[in-house]
This record gives C-alpha cells, structure tokens and sequence, in this order.
C-alpha cells in the first residue's frame, strides 16, 4: 500500500438527502482513499475535525459503472464511501453545518 497520510484519506465529504438525513444521528459520509482501512479514517476524522470523537466507521466499496460511448465500452473509477458515526458528547463537523 501507498503511504497514505492522514490528510490524503478523506476526498470529499459525500453530500446527498440520505446522507443529510444521517447528520441528525451524528452519522457523516465521506468519500475516502480506496486504499484506507478504518482505523485510518477514524484518525484522519478525529485529526482534521478538532473536538471530535468517532465511535464507529462503516465502510463500502463502490464498482464503477458500465459507460457507453457509441460502439465502445469502458467503467467509472471505483470509490469507497465511509459513514462515520460521532460519540455524543463528541462536537459536529463544521462543514456540514452551512447546509
């Protein structure tokens, strides 16, 4: 495996109604490093978000998809999501509180 620093795990946070609707459990998704295991996403979580504590990670592999271009065929890049679900006494993530 690549070295993988904290700071190159989590890719984007991943914002959809689903998702939206877990902020209220605590409960964020991020699009992460394919290459990242669990514990490397709660401590990429807990050093880049100060105040927060993670109580558990889920992650997911996603397939890229089937395209089509005329005759020819090729696939999307691969992804892997994580939801991170926070402790209670744990403070929220700033940037999803603008939306």
């Amino acid at each position: 495996m690549a070295n993988v620093q904290y700071y190159d795990v989590i890719l984007k946070p991943l914002v959809t109604e689903k998702s939206m609707n877990g902020m209220a459990d605590k409960k964020y998704t991020f699009l992460v490093h394919p290459e990242a295991n669990k514990t490397m996403i709660k401590e990429a979580v807990e050093k880049m978000f100060e105040g927060t504590k993670v109580k558990s990670v889920n992650t997911m592999n996603c397939e890229g998809k089937t395209k089509r271009r005329g005759m020819t065929y090729g696939k999307t890049a691969k992804t892997k999501k994580a939801i991170v679900t926070l402790t209670e006494d744990s403070k929220e993530i700033e940037i999803f509180s603008g939306l």
